[in-house]
């Protein structure tokens, strides 16, 4: 794959690559594994972005768990609207089972904090996240991240999931958007 795409009318450079997100995943998984041995979680997906990283993720899981999906939505375009959209909402019964949401990307942490309050709403036992990645500047809330695949600058990025406006999210490596003096 190119060190270099565009999408639309941005060009990406490449950043972490496939080989470096396969071996996070692999970690990612024995942390989960690991935790959820003897009470394997509800496995909550948010859709679209996090199908990817969910399908790497699950072909490593020895835990026998339930997978479930919902849709939401906050970004226009390279930037935050701030505003949650539920495309599609939870489907299943939640009530006194642990939960651990699968996400793409946690940077403001506003679609965790909605999943957050949905799930304790609905009354869970428990809430935990996995992310292929974080990025600690944007991330100012009090929630934990329990599973973490890459901590990342506060910069677009596209690629193993991650998409802009719909496009990218099949590149196995991820990119990102460039700019002067791009890199890790």
């Amino acid at each position: 794959m190119s060190e270099e795409v565009t999408i639309l009318d941005k060009t990406f450079v490449k950043y972490i690559r496939d080989e470096e997100i396969n071996a996070a995943v692999a970690h990612v998984a024995a942390q989960i594994n690991h935790d959820y041995q003897d009470e394997p979680p509800l496995i909550l997906i948010t859709l679209n972005g996090a199908i990817v990283f969910a399908v790497d993720l699950l072909k490593q899981l020895s835990i026998n768990a339930r997978i479930t999906c919902v849709k939401l939505s906050s970004y226009q375009g390279t930037e935050s609207t701030n505003k949650i959209n539920q495309l599609i909402g939870l489907s299943d019964d939640v009530r006194g089972k642990r939960v651990l949401i699968v996400e793409d990307i946690v940077d403001t942490g506003r679609t965790y904090q909605h999943l957050w309050n949905m799930l304790h709403e609905a009354g869970v036992k428990e809430v935990r996240i996995a992310t292929m990645t974080l990025k600690p500047e944007a991330y100012k809330l009090d929630l934990p991240v329990h599973y973490v695949g890459f901590s990342i600058p506060n910069k677009f990025v596209i690629g193993r999931g991650l998409d802009y406006d719909g496009y990218g999210r099949q590149l196995p490596d991820i990119y990102q958007l460039k700019t002067e003096g791009n890199g890790r």
